[in-house]
């Protein structure tokens, strides 16, 4: 079936005018209508917030400014691009790094120049069938009904479409993953394996051996699959993190270099790198690592006043403080409206003054106090953590346990960052400063959880509902206490009348859970029930609505 281009809404971002021209000319003769043109990257995302587009057609190379993945990126970060549009990355060269460096950032597809109009018509139509075709499934992941995505799935597996019937698979098996549903990603890789040797069905079968903790089969594993598949980057990113699970932090770090050298441009990776380095104080990998961060996220969505200040450190460790306050002074310069820039600014200051030997100044320590106090919990976990080993060391032992409290309470179930927390606090306060904190915060849980597991069996609903609620303002990411809510909500749901505004509120709670980790042989029960009271509710309006005829 010819596809109708003349309803599509396009997109044309190419900085050189006679391409984008014959961009242009090429989707006129193809009956589009609608097109609009952008010449740089920040352009395009200009356009990208005023319309949505059907189709994206970007380049790689823009010149000064945002390339085509950083486009991209900021496109998918703030959802500019609806859950059916197709963005398809336009590449100058066939060379690895170009190549690898675009499909980095997961566009639809990607076009090597000079191209022709079949070619274009061909990748366009293509991508569009298969969004189409998807669309059941891509709409509810895009508003995070993972479950629902799920039954859609099927729904389409149902259907028994030889020609999409893989893809369908892998999308099942990948959000089967996102709920932790191992034992079903297992099986569907399995069954694929067993007739046909696909790359993606191997690592998804690696990766299900890191999260049941066999990190040395994964380790070993892996290095077997890159032998097979040295391209496929992500498989690079799950190598350093077992290694890093098993503590070995230096092959860890040289993973991540030999998927920079692939892949260059993607700051997130250089943001790992960086953080890794600093870790186990390899200062000159830190330092590049920084650097690249830092000059990537002049255009990047992901640019962060972290990047700024962990170089600054790192000129800091290697006795450079001149260096690191011309750091400084380029990060205020970038980010000075931000709380967590300019809380993390006057730490640096702290640190730059102390390296300068100026003694102790109260003015940055005055300063970072008070916006603690002004933004709080607005502030990354990292930078309170940073903070409160800074009040320590100054003695303002009060704000020091105000931090940890809030920090510990936020994320106790967060395994590897507790065990930051409890790595400072061993370093600076004292070895079971953090244990016995720990220790009374999951008391209190216990306790909260009681009080409200109790009102509920008492049938105070409302009440069991507002300790909940209580509870999850201040600690929005703990686990049981979020199970326990929703378990109360479905079986309100369950014994009143019918309520929409309820069920879409259950739902929420549901995807908030699967993002903080509740694993689905918890929340899988859940969402079943919910799924009951909505069919049961749909069944009765329909009779209603029967009766009324």
């Amino acid at each position: 079936m010819k596809m109708n281009f003349d309803s599509k809404k396009i997109l044309v971002i190419e900085d050189q005018a006679i391409i984008r021209e014959t961009i242009k000319h090429i989707l006129y003769s193809l009956g589009a209508r609608h097109i609009v043109e952008a010449g740089a990257g920040i352009n395009g995302i200009v356009e990208m917030r005023r319309t949505h587009f059907d189709i994206v057609l970007c380049d790689y190379n823009l010149g000064d400014g945002k390339n085509g993945q950083q486009v991209l990126e900021e496109a998918k970060h703030f959802k500019l691009l609806p859950f059916n549009a197709v963005f398809i990355m336009i590449t100058v060269e066939q060379s690895k790094n170009m190549v690898l460096s675009a499909l980095d950032c997961k566009p639809d597809d990607y076009l090597i120049k000079p191209f022709n109009r079949q070619q274009l018509s061909t990748r366009i139509e293509r991508c569009i069938v298969r969004k189409e075709y998807l669309a059941s499934i891509e709409r509810e992941i895009d508003i995070g009904n993972i479950y629902q995505a799920i039954q859609n799935c099927e729904k389409l597996l149902q259907q028994g479409n030889k020609k999409t019937h893989l893809h369908v698979l892998k999308i099942r098996a990948d959000l089967a993953l996102v709920i932790r549903d191992f034992k079903v990603a297992k099986k569907i890789y399995q069954e694929i394996l067993q007739e046909r040797d696909i790359p993606w069905a191997k690592l998804g079968m690696i990766v299900i051996l890191f999260f049941d903790g066999d990190y040395e089969k994964a380790v070993e594993s892996l290095h077997q699959f890159i032998g097979q598949y040295p391209m496929m980057l992500e498989a690079y990113d799950w190598l350093a993190k077992s290694y890093e699970a098993l503590g070995n932090n230096e092959e860890a770090l040289a993973t991540l270099n030999l998927a920079i050298d692939l892949s260059p441009q993607t700051i997130l990776r250089q943001q790992r790198l960086a953080l890794l380095a600093e870790k186990t104080e390899n200062i000159e990998t830190a330092k590049k690592a920084y650097k690249a961060a830092v000059n990537l996220g002049k255009h990047s969505v992901y640019g962060s006043s972290s990047d700024f200040s962990g170089l600054a450190k790192a000129h800091l460790k290697s006795n450079s403080a001149g260096d690191a306050l011309k750091v400084l002074n380029d990060m205020n310069k970038c980010f000075f409206n931000d709380p967590d820039s300019r809380l993390r600014a006057a730490i640096l200051e702290i640190e730059i003054q102390k390296a300068k030997n100026y003694g102790v100044a109260q003015q940055p320590y005055e300063k970072a106090f008070k916006l603690y106090e002004q933004f709080g919990d607005q502030i990354s976990r990292e930078l309170r953590l940073e903070l409160a080993k800074i009040s320590h060391l100054s003695g303002v032992n009060e704000i020091t346990d105000e931090i940890l409290a809030n920090l510990i309470k936020a994320n106790i179930d967060d395994k590897h960052f507790i065990a930051e927390v409890d790595k400072m606090c061993g370093a600076v306060i004292g070895d079971n400063y953090a244990k016995d904190l720990i220790s009374r915060i999951t008391q209190e849980l216990v306790d909260i959880n009681n009080e409200g597991v109790n009102l509920f069996r008492e049938g105070k609903t409302e009440e069991a509902l507002a300790i909940f609620e209580g509870a999850i303002k201040k600690m929005p990411n703990n686990q049981a206490i979020t199970l326990n809510m929703l378990k109360i909500i479905i079986h309100d749901l369950k014994t009143s009348r019918p309520n929409p505004k309820k069920t879409m509120h259950a739902q929420s709670y549901i995807n908030k859970a699967i993002q903080i980790g509740v694993p689905h042989n918890q929340i899988g029960s859940v969402q079943l029930e919910l799924d009951k009271i909505q069919y049961a509710s749909i069944g009765l309006e329909a009779a209603a609505q029967h009766r009324s005829a």
